[in-house]
């Protein structure tokens, strides 16, 4: 199966840095994946050299003349870079030429950009972001991040119903354990949407396995594939974790640092501790989607290194080689006719 995807280059802390030798690294280990990098064509026709020729039948470049800084706001950006590589990238998913869109800029730029090139999902309210978390069960995906630091009843349903059909697709789960996420497991806990979205995912055909509190996103007694909750929580949570797992690392090196003899426990200690970071290393979940969008668009972390961002394109390749958008929509049409008949 042939596919092509189309990175903002310019995006991210790094740019072409990061983004080329990533994106050199996915055509060599896919070998029917297409590429267009977008961006100033005189910066990455340098920083390709000889690959541009190496790999002449699968990677283009398409230029853009602008590009979106991290800083600025999503509605200057959707009006004042219309050539921005960011624009550019997505306009050749809208025009069919991309499977897929991978990108490290602007998080609001790239939504609001995003939402009014690709439009929403007839029966979708919001998009939203998701991502997946390392937890002792393997990995938990967790939605909203985010893209909705409010949202109704009806938002949480809805990203239930998306969130499900990704992680069946992508993850060959028949039934995945959907829970919500919420200060306590007890049913009086919690504020009116969030008992209000449970009601509506009683009620539904998900798998719903009820409240779930924080620790269940990376150590839970139960496993849960899926974890719905607004953004405002959903990127606090996410943002915790990220730090913990910061601390946890920088206390390590300095507890084995001390001195002479706890050096020497950790070159013992060596194997554990590579098995350890290799587990919870972030930069193998990096690469969120934007769902309940009627285009693919993987937004890769903005200081990503080139494994990280690499990560991301994967992400976009494994999601379109698994049709999730079809079967997202297909899904929201049926949640749609169940719930007007109910």
């Amino acid at each position: 199966m042939s596919l092509t995807i189309s990175i903002d280059t310019m995006g991210g802390d790094f740019g072409p840095q990061v983004t080329v030798p990533a994106s050199l690294a996915c055509l060599k280990n896919n070998p029917t994946l297409k590429l267009v990098l977008v961006g100033d064509e005189a910066i990455l026709t340098q920083q390709l050299g000889q690959n541009l020729t190496a790999f002449q039948d699968r990677l283009s470049i398409q230029h853009a003349s602008q590009t979106v800084e991290m800083h600025e706001s999503p509605s200057k950006a959707l009006k004042n870079k219309k050539d921005s590589s960011m624009r550019v990238a997505i306009n050749l998913v809208h025009e069919g030429r991309a499977d897929a869109c991978v990108s490290a800029g602007n998080t609001g730029a790239l939504m609001a950009t995003a939402r009014f090139v690709l439009k929403m999902i007839p029966g979708i309210d919001r998009p939203g972001i998701i991502s997946t978390l390392p937890s002792i069960h393997g990995h938990t995906h967790v939605l909203d991040l985010g893209a909705n630091v409010d949202c109704t009843e009806e938002h949480l349903f809805q990203f239930a119903v998306m969130g499900n059909e990704l992680v069946k697709a992508i993850e060959n789960i028949e039934n995945p354990k959907v829970g919500l996420l919420n200060v306590g497991e007890e049913e009086v806990k919690g504020n009116e949407q969030v008992k209000a979205a449970a009601k509506l995912l009683e009620n539904s055909s998900l798998n719903y396995i009820g409240y779930v509190e924080g620790n269940s996103l990376n150590a839970g007694s139960v496993k849960v594939d899926l974890v719905v909750c607004d953004g405002f929580v959903g990127n606090v949570a996410l943002k915790s974790i990220e730090g913990a797992a910061k601390m946890i690392g920088t206390l390590l090196k300095e507890a084995f640092a001390k001195n002479i003899f706890t050096k020497v426990a950790g070159l013992i200690a060596y194997p554990v501790l590579k098995s350890f970071k290799d587990r919870i290393d972030p930069r193998l979940y990096n690469g969120a989607s934007f769902l309940g969008l009627k285009g693919l668009v993987i937004k890769s972390h903005g200081g990503a290194d080139s494994l990280a961002f690499q990560t991301a394109i994967e992400l976009a390749i494994c999601e379109v080689k698994h049709d999730v958008i079809r079967k997202i929509s297909e899904q929201v049409e049926q949640s749609l006719s169940v719930r007007k008949s109910a």
